[in-house]
This record gives C-alpha cells, sequence and structure tokens, in this order.
C-alpha cells in the first residue's frame, strides 16, 4: 500500500470502529461519492442493522434521481425513498442565504420521523472534511437535530474518500461532485419549479455533449456556463450545439465563465473557498 492510501485505510479503520458503536443507524443518502462509500462501509459493519434513506424531490434533477435508484439496485442497497414536496417550503422558494439550513432540517426531521418509527434512533450523514471550509449553513440544521458525520469525525477528505471508494470498486469513486440544482441560482432570487427544471434541462444539454462536470448558473435571462477550463476548446468548437438549444430554453443571453467550474461561486463573497 502506498503511503496515501494507508493513511487514508487507517482512517477507514477507525470509521469501522465508530460505526460499531452506534449499533443500529439509518444513513442519509444521495448517490453521491461520500453517502455511497460510507452506505457501503456501514452496511458492511452493522449488515440488517443498517438502513438508508434518499430524499427525492425538484431540488435534483430526473436523471441524477434516476441514476441514484440504478444505483441502489446494482449495489443491493437496503434503500428507502422519501418524497419531498421541497417547493412547499417558503425558505426554499424564497432562497435566502441560509436556505440550505431551512432546506436540511426540514429533511432530515423527515428522515428521524422515519428512524422513530422503525427502531432507528441513530441517523448518520456523508460530510467529510473537505467540506468543513465551504459554506455550508446546513451544518448548523444537523448539529442541531444531533445528526452525526463519521466520515468528518475521523478526518477522512474528499480525495481520501475517492481511493477508498475504488478500493471497494464502488462505481461513484470518480463521480463528479452533486449539488442541488438551487445552487445555480443567486441567494434572493425566488425558486421556482419552472426555474429548476429549466436548470436541469440546460444542464442535460451539456450532459448529452459528454461534458463530465458542468454548473448552468441562472442570472435572470442569463445562464452563465462552468466548465473545467481543459474543456474551454471542445466548448467553443461546438457553442452554437449548445447555445441554441439553451436560448430555445427561453435564455437570452449564454456566457462562459472564464474562470471555470467552481464549488459554491454563488456563495458569499466572504465565504467563498
Amino acid at each position: 500500500m502506498d503511503a496515501t492510501f494507508e493513511e487514508a485505510y487507517q482512517k477507514e479503520l477507525q470509521l469501522i470502529d465508530r460505526l460499531k458503536s452506534l449499533k443500529k443507524v439509518l444513513v442519509a443518502f444521495s448517490g453521491g461519492v461520500d453517502s455511497t462509500y460510507l452506505l457501503a462501509v456501514t452496511q458492511e459493519v452493522l449488515k440488517k442493522n443498517c438502513k438508508a434513506v434518499f430524499a427525492r424531490g425538484a431540488m435534483i434533477s430526473k436523471r441524477e434521481q434516476e441514476e441514484t435508484l440504478a444505483l441502489v439496485r446494482h449495489l443491493k442497497f437496503p434503500v428507502e425513498v422519501i418524497d419531498y414536496d421541497i417547493l412547499a417550503l417558503k425558505e426554499f422558494r424564497e432562497n435566502p442565504k441560509d436556505r440550505c439550513y431551512f432546506c436540511k432540517k426540514k429533511i432530515f426531521e423527515k428522515f428521524k420521523n422515519y428512524g422513530d418509527r422503525f427502531g432507528y434512533s441513530t441517523i448518520i450523514e456523508g460530510t467529510n472534511s473537505s467540506d468543513i471550509s465551504d459554506f455550508r449553513p446546513g451544518r448548523k440544521a444537523l448539529q442541531e437535530l444531533s445528526i452525526i458525520s463519521p466520515l468528518l469525525e475521523v478526518g477522512l477528505t474528499k480525495p481520501e474518500i475517492r481511493v477508498l471508494s475504488q478500493r471497494r470498486n464502488l462505481p461513484t469513486w470518480n463521480k463528479p461532485s452533486l449539488a442541488c440544482l438551487a445552487s445555480r441560482v443567486p441567494y434572493g432570487d425566488r425558486i421556482t419549479e419552472n426555474l429548476l427544471q429549466r436548470i436541469a434541462d440546460a444542464e442535460e444539454i451539456l450532459h448529452q455533449k459528454g461534458y463530465p462536470e458542468y454548473r448552468v448558473r441562472v442570472h435572470g435571462n442569463i445562464a452563465r456556463i462552468e466548465i473545467p477550463v481543459r474543456e474551454f476548446p471542445k466548448f467553443l468548437e461546438e457553442q452554437s450545439e449548445i447555445t441554441t438549444p439553451l436560448l430555445n430554453l427561453g435564455f437570452r443571453y449564454v456566457t462562459l465563465d472564464l474562470m471555470g467550474l467552481r464549488t459554491g461561486s454563488l456563495n458569499p463573497i466572504e465565504s467563498e473557498d
């Protein structure tokens, strides 16, 4: 084992010990790198004393929902799907800077209600130590609800989780990071079902064109595309094949952000990474 894997593996052993101490848990599952790894390890350790919950709603594109459920079937994960009308939440629609706090609080309250009904008093989720430098108001909601973040507790980073996921042959090991569709909307701009669908449709165009990572941030009638800088030559060669369908979605302007793909580029300036 190389030094990088050895360090990650030692943290995984700590994770296993931590999970053993929890006895019976409900895992908040999104289908992303972190929660898939966490669920795989938890199921291995706790077996029938582990179950997962997946919140399905308008904040996730239909394709990502389908991919997540296909992953569940492929890995034979014990996952309960809980449908959530996120647009019924006023704070989500009004989109304040702490939107994620209200959203996370409601979703995890639903998870807790489910856990209480079926005897899962402990809920865990996949925040890792690479996340703590980002602007994440949802962390406060997790703390208020006593949700446990074992990957963070043992100090696992996103790169380490990818290494360990690859070692376990998890298909998500190199999956791009996921984010709620609302993260494409500037704080203060009202969020509607139509807007979320238009963002999902715009990003599907980039997906179909073969871009592995992307965000379409929406500023009124402007679609601001973020892709890795290395993809710029490809984009410029086929720009009309992307801009035309985006214009057909109702955008008046389509721009390429010269700063490239950035996590949380709409976060408050003082909190940007």
